[in-house]
């Protein structure tokens, strides 16, 4: 029987996506808990104990400033440091809404995230589809389908081209919901240890959780990206 990894979920005030993240995690293999950026500052046992990292989604400090900056600045200032040196061990981490935000403003992932092309926040169902790459969290996936609920999704970045070449492109919406550059719903950085994506594939891992499931509709479950991320845990 093979061991279950440590995942640990980072929480800050406001963030509210966190116990669906850990309970995607149990069900793609892991031991998952949640520790507040206010708990690592005094204990960060559970950081150096983890060896995979979700970044929770939701509003986390309610946006103030913009959304994620605060939460990217708590932190930079708490566990910056441990958390570089993380990825520079192989570590995964993945950034999910506010999560990828609050990582492309703590300078570990490329491009900027602004107001959706709307310029309304937006809550629906989206199919993303996985491209080749380096992203580790992707390898292998099929297209998930899973919800947005966000007002400043819209990817920019002054060199896309660059990113593809660099297999930094990892998914892709098929009806892009908020004007993000070349359909981009989430970006990897160099390495592929480390994701950000805009969508919330931890509220499609079960069938059920999709509004069309009773209809026979769906699509593919989020879990698959949670699954790879532990699988990756298990060959480091």
């Amino acid at each position: 029987m093979s061991v279950r990894p440590r995942a640990l979920v980072l929480q800050a005030p406001g963030t509210n996506r966190d116990h669906d993240a850990v309970f995607a995690l149990e069900l793609a293999g892991a031991d998952a808990s949640i520790a507040s950026l206010l708990d690592l500052a005094d204990d960060p046992a559970p950081l150096d104990a983890a060896q995979l990292v979700v970044v929770a989604g939701g509003f986390s400090h309610a946006d103030a400033l913009g959304a994620g900056r605060m939460f990217a600045l708590s932190l930079d200032q708490v566990i910056g440091d441990r958390l570089r040196a993380f990825v520079d061990s192989g570590g995964p981490v993945i950034g999910i809404c506010n999560g990828f935000q609050t990582l492309v403003r703590a300078g570990l992932l490329p491009g900027a995230l602004g107001h959706n092309a709307s310029g309304s926040f937006q809550c629906e169902w989206v199919t993303l589809d996985p491209q080749p790459g380096v992203c580790v969290w992707t390898e292998g996936v099929e297209p998930v389908d899973c919800p947005i609920a966000h007002g400043e999704g819209r990817y920019v970045h002054p060199d896309v081209a660059e990113l593809e070449r660099n297999g930094q492109v990892a998914l892709r919406y098929r009806r892009n919901p908020n004007g993000s550059d070349a359909d981009i719903a989430g970006v990897c950085d160099p390495t592929g240890v480390v994701l950000g994506l805009m969508p919330h594939p931890e509220n499609h891992v079960i069938a059920r959780q999709h509004p069309l499931h009773v209809r026979g509709g769906g699509g593919g479950l989020g879990l698959q990206l949670f699954r790879r991320g532990v699988e990756h845990t298990r060959r480091s």
